[in-house]
């Protein structure tokens, strides 16, 4: 238990210094730009209680927000990804595996699983954000163009971080 806290520290630290110090530049003609400090909120062992999985959302999307100069849009998409992976966990994952602290990794719990968690969860994060962050539905197009670019943008980021650190396992369950 005390590894996996240590390990979710590490990663925390640098994913976020990732975001602040690389990814924040980067962006394609202000249409797509990449936030894969949210990789450490797919990377959360599975059996984490609901309160502190939001908790450790919303302080995540607060620090991205203290380096943005925005004003809790990052908290409120952070969060909204927290209550979209419990959702995502409850209907894809085994009864046992929700008791264990696994990371839900590319290679434990297998591609096919791992890429769709992975995109759609990112895609749940863009719409809400850039929603937020817009507030208004007049421009609809233009957000949906942003949330489908900047999501495939994220999830190739987060699987090229995801192939660095990846360690061959084998597979836990049918999933």
């Amino acid at each position: 238990m005390g590894s996996v806290i240590i390990k979710n520290i590490v990663r925390f630290i640098f994913v976020v210094l990732l975001q602040v110090a690389l990814f924040k530049n980067i962006g394609y003609y202000n249409v797509a730009t990449t936030y894969p400090y949210i990789f450490f909120i797919f990377l959360l062992p599975i059996g984490l209680p609901n309160l502190l999985l939001f908790l450790i959302s919303f302080l995540t999307g607060l620090i991205i927000d203290a380096f943005y100069d925005s004003v809790g849009v990052h908290a409120a998409a952070c969060v909204c990804l927290g209550l979209f992976r419990i959702f995502f966990h409850k209907i894809t994952v085994e009864v046992e595996l929700k008791e264990s602290f696994n990371t839900p990794s590319l290679g434990v719990m297998g591609t096919k699983w791992f890429l769709s968690y992975v995109f759609f969860g990112t895609f749940v994060h863009h719409f809400f954000l850039f929603l937020v962050e817009t507030f208004t539905l007049s421009n609809f197009l233009y957000t949906m163009a942003s949330t489908i670019l900047s999501s495939i943008f994220t999830t190739c980021i987060i699987l090229l971080m995801n192939l660095l650190v990846y360690k061959r396992k084998s597979r836990i369950g049918n999933i």
